[in-house]
């Protein structure tokens, strides 16, 4: 059997490889021109999700396709380059990488795709019913690209799996958390306020699990699943474990939730004006607001069972992100 992987080189995608090649058959990875050698055990076949073209040959002869690649960068305040981009890479692309699968017979399409497709759920704790729009370009890329691999999957008859992801955590990952842990330990990030907002997150390895059920059980076909590792985080309380975890001693002081919100509203004017700020709403809001959703679904129907949570991978977190190499 063989599998074609996107992304196979990233956070999520390199762990996915490394757990479909210990289970044998080939994996195949899908690597743009240039973009180094392929992990390990694997075969790579060149292509990118912006040359449709070249996806046909990638996907032919494969029984499934794990759709991990996409264009990651999910700020709240977007230039029209960049929301052209996402439009470009994860809507097209995805659609395109779904046709191509679709016209050589592909059995089963598993698509990595991000609670950010579901919009913000504010104050409340929500499951896959939830039907917020997307406040994002990225999310609403992501939101198309999800129903335009549905479409493909009954239009070829191939089955379709959507997860959509919770914020992945791990040692090794680029994004908002190491960044935070960056800034803590150079004095650059100041004390949050003691607010009661709740945040889902995943751990990579258990993202990784839920793809393998998904591509494994016949209950999941169709279906979509929200994935998190079943914790709602407080982002202060995160500040004050990443301060213990770097030896730091607890800060004596808190900075005040509505001066950080008036600061954020000044930086919207600033970034109004195409002028360079590190605080805005999106950020603000980042910080104090909540993003919370439930994984019961996946639990339920496919036996999904997180083994981590943030506070167990923390050590590991922050002494990854630690590394002058880390960002």
């Amino acid at each position: 059997m063989t599998v074609l992987v996107t992304g196979g080189s990233g956070f999520v995608g390199r762990r996915l490889v490394g757990h479909l090649v210990s289970r044998g058959g080939v994996v195949r990875v899908l690597s743009r021109s240039g973009s180094g050698a392929p992990p390990a055990g694997c075969e790579t076949v060149t292509g990118d999700l912006e040359d449709p073209r070249s996806l046909e040959a990638a996907c032919r002869g494969v029984s499934a396709v794990f759709h991990c690649a996409g264009y990651a960068h999910a700020g709240s305040a977007e230039s029209p380059v960049e929301a052209e981009r996402h439009w470009r890479v994860n809507a097209l692309g995805s659609r395109d990488l779904a046709e191509a699968a679709g016209e050589v017979g592909v059995s089963r399409f598993v698509l990595l795709g991000t609670v950010k497709a579901m919009g913000d759920p504010g104050s409340g704790c929500v499951d896959e019913d939830w039907a917020g729009p997307p406040a994002t370009p990225y999310g609403r890329a992501k939101g198309q690209a999800e129903q335009w691999v549905r479409e493909a999957g009954e239009r070829y008859g191939m089955a379709v799996v959507v997860l959509r992801s919770a914020m992945v955590y791990g040692p090794g990952g680029k994004g908002n958390l190491p960044r935070m842990v960056a800034a803590i330990r150079r004095g650059r990030f100041p004390p949050l306020p003691q607010v009661r907002n709740r945040r889902s997150m995943v751990h990579v390895e258990d993202l990784v699990q839920a793809t393998l059920l998904a591509a494994d059980r016949p209950e999941a076909v169709g279906r979509t699943y929200i994935v998190t590792d079943g914790v709602d985080y407080s982002t202060g309380e995160v500040y004050r474990r990443v301060r213990a975890a770097l030896g730091l001693e607890p800060a004596r002081w808190a900075f005040p939730a509505a001066l950080l919100r008036f600061l954020a509203w000044t930086g919207d004017l600033l970034r109004a004006l195409s002028l360079p700020t590190p605080l805005d709403s999106g950020v603000a809001e980042r910080l104090l607001g909540s993003e919370c959703y439930r994984s019961d679904r996946i639990r339920q129907e496919l036996g999904y069972r997180p083994t981590r949570t943030l506070w167990d991978a923390l050590p590991d977190v922050v002494a990854a992100a630690s590394r002058p190499d880390a960002l």
